[in-house]
């Protein structure tokens, strides 16, 4: 008969990864997710602007037609307010609801007077002036 012979088990079998290998690997996922977040956030602050310039030009039709039907602009005191509320002449209201800009924030209405007003929006600090996020859109800049 033919001898077995005995092959000695491996002791450099691997079943798991070891804490080193499964902490660089987390790392890296970290350092991928940071740039990916940096990255997403520039996207996100430029379609805000956009969602703020798209609700003021909705303003602005809703102020011509307000115009319109009264012959007159609303006065600083109504404000963008009278434009979500129905009257005896306008059953449905100019807007459906009262508009907020992206970051939470009212929009500023400016009866400049002879027929002329302003629409703002402040930006994500909500004052006024600055750059960047925190920069003012107004109907003056889309009317350009």
């Amino acid at each position: 008969m033919c001898c077995r012979r005995f092959e000695p088990r491996r002791r450099n079998a691997r079943k798991a990864f070891s804490l080193v290998e499964v902490m660089i690997v987390i790392v890296i996922i970290g350092m991928l997710a940071t740039v990916v977040t940096v990255s997403v956030r520039s996207y996100i602050n430029k379609a805000r602007q956009n969602t703020a310039r798209h609700e003021i030009a909705t303003i602005i039709e809703a102020l011509d037609t307000f115009y319109s039907i009264y012959s007159r602009y609303p006065t600083n005191e109504e404000g963008v307010e009278i434009l979500a509320r129905s009257s005896e002449k306008l059953p449905d209201p100019l807007l459906s609801k009262l508009p907020v800009d992206p970051w939470g924030n009212h929009y500023q209405y400016n009866d400049l007077g002879r027929g002329d007003y302003e629409v703002i929006c402040y930006g994500a600090d909500g004052r006024e002036g600055g750059d960047g996020i925190d920069a003012d859109i107004s109907s003056k800049d889309l009317r350009k």
